[in-house]
């Protein structure tokens, strides 16, 4: 019986080659990959880096629509936080309803002007609406928490709302 080493191979079996193989396909796939990169890069470095240029007409009706918003907005908010229940102060389902309203006022009022600031609104007024909406909606949120306007937090919250509009109120006329 003839010895058979260790590092011989049995008849029938062949060796495979773990070598990775590279053909044509695989130069093909990293060429595309490579030329993928280089316009997704340069995609990003145009929206970047170029500015959208608007016209007068169109930065003066932006302005013309986020102050016509605000106003909006802000009256809708005065009107809903300062309504009293029908019932009286013993009226609870009032309180409630009363409450409810202010809230949504302030929640759906910052949301409505996010929603209406077109992208030519002038910068100032775009960062001073954007502030206030966002204060508006932090008050709701507070308040749907339970926050009260004696609270700290949500007492710092209105007054950076009343500066913001004040902002707003010059930057509209």
């Amino acid at each position: 019986m003839p010895d058979s080493s260790p590092s011989e191979s049995p008849v029938g079996h062949r060796h495979i080659d773990s070598r990775p193989r590279s053909g044509p396909l695989t130069y093909v796939a990293l060429i595309l990959a490579i030329a993928a990169l280089a316009v997704a890069g340069w995609t990003l470095y145009r929206s970047e880096y170029s500015k959208a240029s608007y016209s007068d007409t169109q930065r003066a009706d932006a302005k013309v629509e986020a102050c016509t918003a605000m106003d909006l907005v802000r009256r809708g908010v005065s009107l809903n936080t300062t309504l009293q229940p029908a019932g009286g102060p013993g009226d609870v389902t009032g309180a409630l309803a009363v409450a409810a309203n202010a809230r949504v006022s302030l929640y759906d009022g910052g949301q409505y002007l996010l929603a209406k600031l077109d992208p030519a609104t002038p910068s100032d007024l775009a960062d001073a609406v954007r502030k206030f909406a966002n204060n508006l909606m932090d008050i709701g949120a507070a308040s749907t928490a339970g926050a009260q306007n004696t609270d700290p937090d949500q007492s710092a919250r209105l007054r950076d709302a009343d500066a913001a509009n004040a902002t707003i109120v010059e930057l509209c006329k």
